[in-house]
């Protein structure tokens, strides 16, 4: 009864709802329950917002403790206990063990919000209006991040043109036999191209929603050249890759950059609640008082979760080699399933716990479909949706997690199956 509430009333905008035809009502770690007492393994995650799964019992102890204890809950940019806490903390626990300088923006509570603001100061830094994305990107869904995103269907919602950038290719876009950074700096060397010096450069190390388009560290560091050459500043989104997804906290640890912006959000609060910074070098910390706000960047709660996150999961090295280990469980089990079944152009994508396989078009999406039916919630990525995508809790556990894995091998298996006369076919008219 309620689902069919769900489609009368919510807008056609609707999408995980089609896909997942159930109405949810409980959750803990790595599972969901539906009222009728059905359960899943979720390798969705809220789309990388449950790093630590659902209701992890040690952050909803915080998170009760400071909506019961009479502590500010809204707060605009005012100075709070909690957010005093939370700075010191992050400084402590990620900034200063790393090396890194950076001042802290509260931009509103959402990842696209803190794109807007990366693009907002980039340009005011440089007093330049273009921003080069890449192919497959994607960086949210107001104005300023769709126009650095590559999703033609995505940018189609914006009713308008998107002007103010430049998309160029990501690394292994044209193939292996294009440097796409040579080509990117071949551009903006030559006033012939047609393509401005930038105000800055914005790239996930991961391209998630793109399809598991993975760069290489080389890669990342020789954007970042590029970027110093040309007096542009390079933003990192690690909005879904970051917070422990690829192992470390920053998904551009192991390439050894040192972005002028970076940008995090979703598993940032630890519990799922909205919460979104901006990172920039103190350099170009150039805003004005008031310049750019937001009426919900004092969201405590938030505040106060990330702050027990930080200090339960991110004082020592457990948690990033525990994603180390599980990533291979994840890698042996895709690159197995890749070679099984070649028929389908099966190919494994990614690092960490964030991996996934491209499949020929059509097959993801009936595996997704086939995964639900029994028991597995998994999306698919990429522009064509050609890729199953996997986002497990990085806190869940080695069984559910190999039950996961065997759950999305019979989905393969199912599917593969029935395709299988389809294939014949083909290859015979072939």
């Amino acid at each position: 009864m309620i689902i069919q509430t769900i489609n009368r009333l919510e807008s056609e905008v609707r999408s995980y709802v089609r896909s997942w035809p159930t109405v949810f009502t409980t959750a803990s770690g790595h599972e969901l329950r539906d009222e009728d007492g059905r359960s899943w393994i979720d390798f969705f995650a809220g789309a990388g917002v449950l790093n630590y799964g659902h209701n992890n019992p040690k952050l909803l102890e915080t998170l009760l403790a400071h909506l019961t204890s009479g502590a500010v809950v809204h707060s605009l940019d005012q100075a709070t206990a909690t957010k005093e806490e939370f700075l010191e903390t992050f400084e402590d626990v990620i900034l200063k063990p790393r090396g890194m300088d950076y001042k802290v923006q509260f931009p509103g509570p959402t990842g696209t919000n803190a794109v807007e603001a990366a693009l907002k100061l980039a340009r005011k830094v440089t007093g330049r209006e273009n921003v080069i994305g890449f192919t497959n990107a994607f960086h949210g869904m107001t104005l300023g991040s769709l126009g650095v995103t590559g999703n033609s269907m995505k940018r189609g919602g914006a009713g308008i043109g998107l002007a103010g950038s430049t998309s160029m290719p990501y690394d292994g876009y044209m193939g292996d036999d294009t440097d796409t950074i040579e080509l990117l700096e071949s551009m903006l060397g030559d006033d012939g191209s047609g393509l401005e010096d930038p105000a800055a450069i914005i790239v996930e190390t991961i391209q998630a929603e793109g399809g598991i388009n993975t760069a290489s560290f080389e890669w990342l560091r020789r954007l970042q050249e590029v970027c110093r050459r040309h007096e542009a500043l390079l933003i990192v989104d690690d909005i879904q890759v970051g917070c422990g997804r690829t192992g470390p906290f920053f998904s551009f640890e192991e390439a050894g950059i040192d972005p002028d912006i970076i940008t995090l959000s979703k598993s940032l609060s630890g519990y799922g609640l909205p919460f979104a910074i901006t990172l920039m070098k103190p350099e170009r910390d150039v805003w004005e008082p008031g310049e750019h706000n937001g009426t919900f960047r004092g969201f405590t709660p938030a505040m106060a979760t990330a702050t027990a996150t930080l200090n339960e999961y991110w004082t020592d090295d457990e948690l990033t080699s525990e994603v180390a280990r599980k990533a291979l469980r994840v890698e042996d089990s895709l690159e197995h399933l890749a070679r099984s079944h070649a028929d389908l152009d099966a190919a494994r994508r990614g690092r960490g716990l964030i991996q996934g396989l491209a499949c020929r078009p059509g097959v993801a999406e009936k595996v997704a479909r086939v995964a639900f039916e029994n028991g597995l919630l998994v999306e698919t990525s990429g522009a064509a949706s050609e890729v199953v995508k996997l986002l497990p809790p990085l806190t869940i556990s080695d069984e559910a997690l190999s039950d996961g894995l065997e759950l999305l091998e019979d989905a393969i298996d199912v599917v593969a199956e029935d395709a299988a006369p389809s294939l014949t076919r083909a290859g015979a008219a072939e």
